[in-house]
């Protein structure tokens, strides 16, 4: 049966182990104090021994220090060398694998072995005294090594839990970084999902009220437009909110950044979950011209495959562009969105002539817009600049640099 809980934060098996051992002094103190030298008060001195004993792992240096002491007037009593005098091993052996510092450790064995040498004088018998200062000496060279191999192990076995702490507490810091990052990921994608719908909801209904009696098959397109467009904002919001209804356990940090995007956002192969792409521009444009914004587009160069996380930068850097121009150009006005493709770089312009009509009870500005499109921008290291054009209107520039093996086909989660 295992032993387990603790007494003043020490286990119970140290401490029944360290009174078995003071016990055992004791024992043999009172034990051969009729015949050995010093009778009483050598028991009373290995006594003294045993009760430092039992504070030998908390407090190991001061125990050898005081061992040794008793040890040292035993000496002076001229006793010599006495059973209970393994309690001196025991501190040794406590002090090198306890000490917080080795120093004491080197200390106590070199007290330890002159102690040695010095009891190997008061030896009573017909040997040398030499060959009991050899002895006493190898089993203290001994018990000393025997500690030292212990404490290397111990502190090799601290520094795992220690690093095993540590590789725990990165990974709970990488999973709340990843799950903040999510969120910053989804209220991004919910700002542009909602700032360009409900601009265009909020046109077109605008235009719908005022057409609604003069002109009806108008105001009935103008509606059409409203509701698909409500259905479309929609379901991009059900996607995106899916995410965070996700009963799934989460995935690991490591498996996280193992399958992260260009952009730093996981990867994964849902279609459900997949990223809006440069082929539903048209789709995009159509809705833009339906509001009342009359939008070119050009593409100049050779379309290059592009990375599917910077394939969604250009997307919807393009939407919040030509969001910010039927808001603030108002509908009517002229816009040119022009795509360059170049040898490493690909370059999103949008330019508006400022000419439109104002829209009544525009949708207040979120406020992350361009914000949001300076930080999708900056994750490529690409380049924003944006503007009023000196013959009216504003213009807005985004180029991209692109990476080396543009054109990889992972699904990046939406």
């Amino acid at each position: 049966m295992t032993v387990t809980g603790t007494i003043l934060g020490r286990p119970l098996r140290a401490i029944a182990f360290d009174v078995f051992v003071a016990g055992l002094v004791v024992l043999i103190a009172v034990v051969a104090a009729a015949s050995q030298p010093g009778g009483w008060p050598a028991a009373l001195l290995g006594t003294g021994m045993a009760l430092a004993l039992l504070f030998r792992r908390s407090h190991p240096s001061a125990v050898a220090v005081v061992v040794g002491a008793l040890g040292v007037v035993q000496l002076i009593a001229d006793w010599g060398p006495l059973p209970f005098d393994f309690a001196v091993l025991v501190a040794l052996y406590s002090v090198v694998k306890y000490a917080d510092r080795l120093r004491d450790a080197v200390l106590a064995g070199l007290a330890a072995a002159t102690g040695a040498v010095l009891a190997s004088l008061e030896v009573r018998g017909g040997g040398p005294w030499w060959a009991a200062a050899v002895y006493f000496t190898l089993v203290t060279a001994a018990t000393w090594l025997v500690g030292l191999n212990v404490r290397t192990r111990r502190l090799y076995v601290i520094s795992l839990e220690e690093r095993a702490t540590t590789l725990e507490r990165e990974r709970e810091a990488e999973a709340r970084a990843a799950v903040a990052g999510e969120r910053t990921r989804i209220a991004r994608e919910l700002h542009d999902v909602v700032a360009h719908s409900m601009a265009v909801m909020i046109v077109q209904a605008d235009g719908a009220r005022f057409m609604l009696d003069r002109d009806p098959e108008t105001a009935r397109q103008a509606v059409k437009v409203v509701a698909d467009t409500g259905r479309q904002a929609l379901e991009e919001m059900r996607r995106l909110v899916g995410v965070l209804r996700e009963t799934d356990p989460p995935e690991s940090a490591p498996a996280l950044a193992g399958r992260a995007g260009p952009d730093g956002e996981a990867v994964a192969g849902d279609p459900e979950r997949r990223r809006l792409a440069l082929t539903e521009l048209p789709a995009l444009l159509d809705r833009f011209r339906a509001a009342g914004l009359r939008v070119r587009d050009t593409v100049s160069g050779e379309p290059t495959a592009l990375p599917p996380g910077l394939e969604l930068t250009v997307y919807r850097v393009a939407q919040e562009a030509l969001t910010n121009a039927l808001k603030h150009a108002g509908v009517g006005a002229e816009v040119e969105l022009t795509l360059e493709y170049g040898p490493d770089v690909v370059v999103v312009r949008v330019v508006d002539d400022g000419q439109g009509r104002p829209v009544v009870n525009p949708a207040p500005s979120g406020g992350h817009g361009l914000i949001g499109m300076r930080e999708r921008v900056g994750v490529y290291d690409g380049t924003l600049s944006a503007g009023a054009r000196l013959a009216g209107g504003w213009r807005v520039e985004v180029r991209l640099p692109l990476p080396s093996g543009a054109g990889t086909t992972e699904v990046i989660a939406a």
